[in-house]
C-alpha cells in the first residue's frame, strides 16, 4: 500500500529516538526521505523503501497551500 508523504508532515516511527521523542518532521521527499527529530533536531536520510517499513503513522498532515 503506497502512502503519499508530503513536506512538513509529522510522522511517528516504530522505534523511539534516543532523545526520548518519537515525532519526526519530513523535510525532503524524493527517492530518499530526510526526516528531522522534533526533540533534538537530529537529521536522518533513508531510502523511501526503508522509510515505508519504519514509519508507523502520520500524526499531523502538513497544511495544503490553496492557490
Amino acid at each position: 500500500m503506497a502512502v503519499a508523504y508530503n513536506l512538513h508532515d509529522i510522522v511517528e516511527m516504530k522505534k523511539q529516538h534516543p532523545c526520548g521523542v518519537n515525532r519526526w518532521e519530513i523535510i525532503r521527499v524524493g527517492m530518499d526521505i530526510k526526516i528531522k527529530c522534533t526533540g533534538c533536531g537530529h537529521l536522518v536520510m533513508m531510502p523511501r523503501r526503508e522509510f515505508d517499513r519504519k514509519v508507523k503513522k502520520v500524526l499531523v498532515a502538513a497544511p495544503k497551500d490553496e492557490e
